[in-house]
């Protein structure tokens, strides 16, 4: 795909997508929503990736949707906004399946599906000034397609108020909700980013790749309803190349062959 709203680099194992609409502090419309998923899906595809880092360029990490798009749904029929609403579904779901490791760098804003985009990555790091928002409501809207991931997230509790309030919230707000999981000045956030990346590449690829679907897979089991999903995942993975690798380094006092 040839990108006009996205910026997308790999330096290693790490790949960076930028969404790149600064000055409309990039705000989704169909085509950023279209190179999201394509991007997404590509890196998830690509064994050379461990890392995937999201961030926005400008001031913003992203603002939600915006209004030339919104005007755009206002005249949908019923059947074209279902099919607008899946395109957007596809789009978190490519992230959210996407086995590698996925970390949010956030500064300024992260309203609406911005906050959605927050949620669904596995990590996020705030700037200190950085404000969150599930401001649907304001418009007559729901945050419906990013539900489930912010409910993941924040638990029903903090979802329910900020659902039915829009109420705009700070970095170390969204921190205390886990939202995001690390708040640092402006000045230090690439280097905080940098410390979790650094921990990413130490992690075996197909166990970042399994730990992702099993959680997945027993959300919402007790223990007792997950316990056949749970031994079958460790079962497998001891076993694995990947595990008994890491096995044999541990027990030799070593760096196993796939932490970078």
């Amino acid at each position: 795909m040839n990108y006009t709203r996205l910026q997308i680099s790999q330096q290693g194992a790490v790949a960076e997508v930028t969404l790149n609409r600064p000055d409309l502090h990039n705000a989704f419309d169909e085509a950023l929503i279209a190179e999201l998923t394509e991007g997404f899906t590509r890196l998830s595809d690509d064994p050379n990736v461990r890392v995937v880092v999201l961030k926005g360029a400008g001031k913003s990490f992203c603002a939600g949707a915006d209004l030339t798009y919104m005007g755009k749904m206002a005249g949908y029929s019923r059947e074209e906004n279902l099919e607008d609403a899946r395109a957007l579904q596809r789009m978190f779901a490519a992230i959210a399946h996407c086995p590698k490791v996925t970390l949010a760098r956030v500064h300024g804003a992260a309203i609406g599906g911005g906050a959605g985009l927050v949620a669904v990555c596995d990590l996020a790091i705030a700037a200190e000034e950085a404000t969150f928002a599930l401001s649907e409501v304001r418009l007559g809207l729901v945050p419906a397609i990013i539900g489930p991931y912010v409910l993941e997230k924040i638990g029903m509790g903090a979802a329910r108020a900020l659902f039915v309030t829009g109420e705009r919230i700070s970095a170390q707000e969204a921190l205390r909700i886990g939202l995001v999981q690390q708040v640092t000045p402006a000045a230090d956030l690439d280097a905080a980013l940098e410390k979790k990346v650094e921990l990413a590449r130490k992690a075996g690829p197909e166990a970042v790749a399994a730990a992702k679907r099993l959680l997945r897979a027993i959300a919402g089991k007790t223990p007792e309803e997950a316990a056949e999903t749970t031994v079958e995942c460790i079962a497998a993975l001891r076993v694995s190349p990947e595990g008994q690798e890491g096995i044999r380094a541990f027990l030799e006092k070593r760096k196993p062959n796939f932490a970078e």
